[in-house]
């Protein structure tokens, strides 16, 4: 098998290292924007304010050999795919998130995204 992805654009966050991240998306966290490469901004149409987004995204950097590992909060050891811990062995990341505004230059408003500044973007897809 040979899987390809291939980024569509870009997430704008206020993180800058894995340890600033936070845990989970917070939908009261700050201002984030999700940017769209400019081949892929007419996928916007037919998407509105106010509705909720299953966002892809790949988490970069991080280790892919960890199957148990220590929660950030505390506890006992726990397997990987127990955690939301973006140490994975395909290190892609999927959070729902509510769409602030759409712009037509491909940038979506959205707040409390759990990923670095610049993480590469996979898919968006309509939550319901």
């Amino acid at each position: 098998m040979n899987a390809e992805v291939h980024p569509i654009g870009r997430i704008r966050t206020p993180w800058r290292t894995l340890d600033d991240c936070p845990a989970f998306i917070d939908p009261e966290g700050p201002r984030c924007e999700i940017v769209l490469d400019a081949d892929w901004r007419d996928g916007l149409r037919g998407l509105v304010a106010g509705q909720r987004l299953l966002v892809l995204y790949w988490f970069e950097s991080v280790a892919r050999d960890r199957p148990v590992q220590l929660p950030r909060r505390g506890g006992p050891p726990r397997g990987v795919f127990a955690l939301r811990s973006p140490h994975r062995p395909n290190p892609i990341a999927a959070g729902v998130v509510t769409a602030e505004y759409l712009a037509r230059d491909g940038r979506i408003g959205v707040r409390g995204m759990d990923c670095l500044d610049g993480t590469a973007l996979l898919d968006i897809k309509p939550a319901k």
